[in-house]
């Protein structure tokens, strides 16, 4: 198809689905993959994060992921300028990006674009940090809501990535982070159109919590633990740093800093039920994202036909398979 664009987006909540109907895309038509995870672009960081197989991602291109350390720290906007190069980078390869994860700032700052807001600061942010470590996130939250009542509305008193920034917003500019939050809808210059970007949701939110459950069950199978007792070997990590606050990472680090790296029967049940209660609760923050993207094409991942419904959505956009 002459009009076909050059981008399509597959994003939905942890554990919908996305990667299974990726790679059935990139079976039938010629995409590359562009992974839309925080968690994903860290090396070592495997097992927690369900990173792609090296079998998977010998089936068809991937990008963006393993491209960096744990130490160091990845934004949205180093995503919009490396996603929007690799857009570019494929097109020119004759083929189609497909973007694929459910970190929704980097699809945010995509689609919508990024406000101009402070620069991170360091000294300000290590002071805050170390608030959160003597009185607790929510003690932190609360502080927000006294200075940003509309930012504190929406998040979560655990979400401490979210906190921080909002804090340091404040502090560095004496102005709430949802002043500079401009509520744009789409970027016109964005290489991602909001009518093509796919997403799969479920009908059934108890469909997506076995899902997610059994995902975690799956990697501690796998040797999550073993992973995480090689992070925390390195000596230089910490859950200050946005690798080791994703989603299990976390609960996975606190739990062994206080038990130590050997849980007992007793501690990996505390583990699952901390690790599936904080996925459950980013699940819903995706759906949220999601919801308020009205141009996008819903599918339901627990319908019986989801794959299908995802194949024909793609055929729609790109046409029957060159």
């Amino acid at each position: 198809m002459s009009s076909a664009p050059r981008c399509l987006a597959l994003a939905g909540p942890t554990a919908s689905g996305k990667s299974a109907a990726s790679l059935a895309i990139a079976q039938r038509w010629p995409v590359e993959i562009v992974s839309v995870d925080s968690a994903l672009v860290y090396r070592g960081m495997d097992i927690g994060s369900a990173k792609p197989t090296a079998a998977e991602r010998a089936r068809v291109p991937h990008h963006l992921i393993d491209i960096l350390d744990p130490l160091q720290s990845y934004s949205a906007a180093d995503f919009v300028r490396d996603a929007t190069r690799l857009v570019d980078e494929i097109a020119a390869r004759g083929r189609t990006a497909l973007l694929v994860g459910g970190t929704m700032l980097y699809f945010k700052a995509l689609v919508v674009g990024l406000d101009d807001m402070p620069q991170a600061d360091a000294t300000v942010r290590e002071v805050i940090d170390a608030r959160a470590r003597a009185l607790g996130w929510p003690a932190l939250h609360a502080e927000l809501a006294r200075v940003d009542p509309v930012t504190a509305a929406r998040l979560p008193p655990h979400d401490s990535q979210r906190i921080q920034r909002a804090l340091e917003v404040f502090e560095v500019s004496g102005q709430p982070i949802s002043s500079f939050q401009s509520g744009r809808t789409h970027n016109p210059a964005s290489p991602l159109a909001p009518e093509n970007l796919i997403s799969l949701e479920p009908h059934d939110r108890a469909w997506l919590h076995a899902r997610i459950a059994q995902r975690f069950d799956d990697m501690l199978e796998a040797g999550f633990l073993d992973e995480m007792r090689t992070l925390r070997a390195r000596g230089d990590l910490s859950t200050d740093l946005p690798s080791m606050r994703c989603v299990g990472y976390r609960q996975a680090w606190d739990l062994m800093a206080e038990h130590g790296d050997t849980l007992t029967p007793e501690q990996l049940d505390e583990l699952r039920a901390l690790g599936t209660a904080a996925t459950r609760q980013l699940g819903k923050r995706q759906l949220t994202w999601l919801r308020s993207m009205p141009q996008r094409r819903v599918i339901p991942c627990d319908a019986p036909d989801a794959l299908a419904q995802v194949l024909r959505a793609v055929e729609a956009r790109l046409g029957t398979r060159p």
